[in-house]
């Protein structure tokens, strides 16, 4: 798109003009406009009735509201007992695919099958340091991949100054020769209807190097496989070649995702203990959704077809979470027919850091809100789910029902489970607090609660074996450390949990619309 030039597919021009609304406002149509922006009110009004009502039930009706809450403990048990079983699968699963000669299979493989396909990465970058994009950069040199079939996007910001100009020429300077393209490219700042972040950013880049570099060489589209990396990502050396072999035996690849298991090594041994305990629990969530195909989302640094890619007219460029926003895109653009594929190989990024424990307190709580901010994705799926007639209605009820309990869940159960355990005593009278059910109330719980610690247990033996997997040694005193920040757990899942996808999903429902958050990336050492 050029610089400028305003979106014009919400304004009703095409049939599809629905894939391109980030909030209500871009809506012309009053109706529309009302009907998206109700879609942006129920995520954080359900947080919030369940909140207000946790505390009313209490009052008026505390021996329904300790029923409720001896029942939700149970949901939570076999919740957790099903998440450390799957967790438990993913890793091994993993393991078998960390030693597998991705290379070698590549090469047995049907000639048919086995074309030569390019690779395309894109690094969108804002302020970081040289030397973490350095560390990115190598690390795809260092891949067991022909780098005759790589292309790589260096994407810079005009609006990061001169700096952002500088390193973006060192890096060109360093790399421009060691693989089949290096391209700079630099995203302007201040085109209309743009948030300014990541999501923009990479489309920019996407539509330049389409234009500079694959259309003037006539690359099929088929035979290049697009990931979009964060800054900091390094992949591991098989990485490409594990990606290539599923791309290749799967069936329909132009209408796939393909989503790795993200850890967060970089930096893990100088970020501080709060944010190891933060990161650690979301790569244990992404293990556990790679078990769930039909439940997962795009996440951060994954990969999918070029082709799709431009058909789908690129990353949106008016929304925050661009990750997930490129599957909801291409799934309403698709009628439904597009998916992901979880392929059990991880990458590594960087745990939230800071130069002091106050900046790393700071930048961890926005990174979670922006994250959280992703409920933004209800609303324009909702929506897209209201004009598209041709998505099966099984996929429409599916995945709406996913959204809505995912992001309730992310902001109700942490503090259901604090609050609801002695909320019916202190609130519901002396009535309540004579009977059998009151007393066997806080014994109850408080057994379920012991018995779903177990999975934390899980935890701690999966994060421990993670780092040998992953060739990060410890020391005897360091390993005691890493059990021990699990205490911090309980903590990290109100202050890091609840309390910024409430801070989301409020501020999405009275229509106070966030910008994209650049988390500042910091190492101590490299």
């Amino acid at each position: 798109m050029e610089r400028g030039k305003k979106i014009i597919l919400m304004h009703g021009k095409t049939e599809k003009y629905y894939l391109n609304v980030g909030k209500a406002s871009d809506l012309k149509d009053a109706k529309e406009r009302l009907i998206y922006r109700v879609f942006e009110i129920i995520p954080g009004a359900l947080i919030w009735i369940t909140l207000i009502g946790m505390v009313i039930f209490s009052w008026l009706f505390p021996a329904f509201t300790a029923i409720f809450i001896i029942i939700f403990c149970v949901y939570w048990l076999v919740r957790v007992g099903h998440f450390a079983l799957h967790l438990v699968a993913a890793y091994k699963q993993t393991k078998i695919n960390m030693n597998i000669n991705w290379p070698e299979k590549l090469e047995q493989l049907p000639v048919a099958a086995n074309r030569e396909i390019y690779h395309l990465v894109i690094l969108p970058t804002y302020k970081e340091e040289i030397r973490v994009l350095r560390g990115s950069i190598q690390s795809l040199v260092r891949a067991q991949y022909d780098k005759s079939r790589m292309i790589v996007v260096l994407a810079i910001e005009e609006r990061a100054g001169s700096e952002a100009q500088e390193t973006a020429r060192i890096m060109n300077e360093e790399f421009g020769d060691k693989f089949f393209k290096f391209l700079v490219t630099c995203h302007p700042a201040g085109i209309e209807g743009e948030i300014a972040g990541k999501g923009s950013n990479e489309s920019w880049a996407g539509r330049e190097v389409k234009k500079q570099v694959i259309d003037q060489l006539g690359i099929p589209y088929e035979d290049i496989i697009v990931s979009c990396f964060d800054s900091d990502t390094q992949v591991y050396p098989q990485y490409f070649s594990c990606l290539a072999y599923h791309y290749f035996t799967e069936p329909a690849s132009s209408r796939v995702s393909f989503q790795p298991i993200p850890f967060y090594f970089n930096n893990v041994l100088d970020a501080p203990f709060f944010s190891r305990v933060v990161s650690s629990s979301n790569v244990f969530w992404q293990m556990m959704q790679q078990q769930r195909p039909e439940k997962l989302t795009t996440y951060s640094s994954h990969s999918m077809s070029f082709k799709a890619l431009v058909e789908a007219d690129f990353w949106q460029t008016n929304i925050v979470s661009e990750d997930a926003g490129i599957f909801w895109r291409t799934f309403l653009f698709y009628d439904g027919n597009y998916r992901i594929v979880p392929f059990h190989y991880p990458l590594s990024m960087d745990s939230c850091a800071a130069k002091s424990c106050w900046q790393s307190i700071l930048n961890q709580y926005k990174q979670q809100r922006r994250w959280a901010w992703g409920s933004e994705g209800i609303p324009y799926l909702l929506f897209g789910f209201f004009k598209n007639k041709k998505i099966a209605f099984h996929k429409k009820f599916r995945y709406t029902l996913l959204l809505l309990e995912s992001f309730w869940a992310w902001g109700t159960n942490a503090l259901l489970l604090l609050f609801l355990g002695w909320l019916p005593l202190l609130l519901g009278g002396n009535q309540f607090n004579s009977t059998v059910l009151s007393y066997n109330l806080p014994k109850t719980t408080q057994i379920l609660m012991t018995i779903a610690s177990a999975g934390v247990i899980v935890c701690i033996v999966v994060n421990t074996i993670l780092f040998r997997l992953a060739s990060i040694n410890l020391s005897n005193k360091k390993k005691l450390f890493m059990v021990m920040q699990w205490i911090f757990l309980p903590f990290s899942l109100i202050i890091f949990g609840s309390v910024p996808a409430i801070d989301a999903q409020t501020r999405l429902m009275l229509g106070k619309y966030m910008g994209f958050f650049p988390t500042e990336k910091f190492r101590k050492k490299l």
